[in-house]
């Protein structure tokens, strides 16, 4: 029977599809790191108090691409090129989400606008983030391998999130709801499409790696498309709603803390 349990068990067994999926999310992070790092940098004067959560969201997400690197290192294996195909970050920047790394490699201060298009991206992907780390969590926290690593992931994934609901809220309150509303929509509709072409691609690159039955990798990539399919219908409503989180002030205001390292 196909479930999330027993593929990603597949993955975690053969070393050639578990070096595939430590280098994609790697590199995944890494680029996220390196993202919020120079928003921080440039955030407008306007919006200065938020330069110390974004610097802390990537450090954050440095720290995930290390955790990545370092379970790669445990087997004795070394990261792999990331297949352009299943780089979610680079798809994203060229269909328009985000912000553009020609601006971002640029010395000149962002717009409030700006500020508020990575909130609405980071919203959208971090939905994403949260609901996957949670499901692998779920089934694989206690795994003597990879279990710590997923829990201290996804407990940062929820702190991601929380503080993009906080900080689009307070936006929205300060009049630029319509500009919120809009962004969102646009980001969790080309989030979507993005979130299965990548799927598709993993999953083919997986099932050659794994010896796959066309059977099977028929199904697979017919449950990817489905799951699109329902989140075009509705299911995007979820990655645009906001609501005040749980977990208030997330990410701090103060100076970003050096997260203990995974080893």
């Amino acid at each position: 029977m196909l479930t999330v349990r027993s593929l990603f068990q597949e993955i975690l067994d053969e070393d050639q599809a578990y070096r595939l999926f430590c280098s994609i999310a790697a590199s995944g992070e890494a680029q996220g790191g390196w993202e919020n790092g120079r928003i921080s940098a440039l955030v407008p004067e306007s919006l200065r108090a938020l330069a110390p959560k974004i610097a802390r969201h990537g450090a954050d997400e440095d720290k995930h691409g290390r955790i990545f690197l370092a379970l790669l290192r445990r087997r004795g294996l070394e990261p792999v090129e990331v297949p352009p195909e299943t780089d979610y970050t680079m798809l994203l920047e060229r269909r328009g989400i985000g912000l553009p790394h020609a601006k971002l490699r640029a010395d000149e201060p962002l717009t409030v606008r700006d500020v508020i298009a990575y909130l609405a991206h980071s919203r959208v992907t971090e939905q994403r983030a949260a609901d996957q780390m949670r499901m692998l969590t779920h089934h694989f926290g206690d795994h003597p391998e990879v279990g710590r690593a997923l829990r201290m992931i996804c407990h940062d994934e929820d702190n991601h999130l929380a503080y993009c609901h906080e900080e689009l809220l307070r936006l929205a309150a300060a009049g630029h709801g319509r500009t919120i509303h809009t962004l969102l929509r646009e980001c969790a509709l080309a989030e979507i499409g993005i979130h299965r072409d990548v799927g598709l691609a993993v999953m083919g690159r997986m099932g050659r790696l794994l010896g796959w039955p066309r059977a099977k990798s028929a199904a697979l990539a017919g449950g990817v498309h489905a799951v699109c399919a329902a989140e075009r219908l509705g299911g995007w409503r979820r990655m645009v709603s906001l609501r005040m989180p749980e977990r208030r002030d997330a990410l701090g205001g103060g100076a970003v803390a050096v997260a203990p390292e995974f080893a």
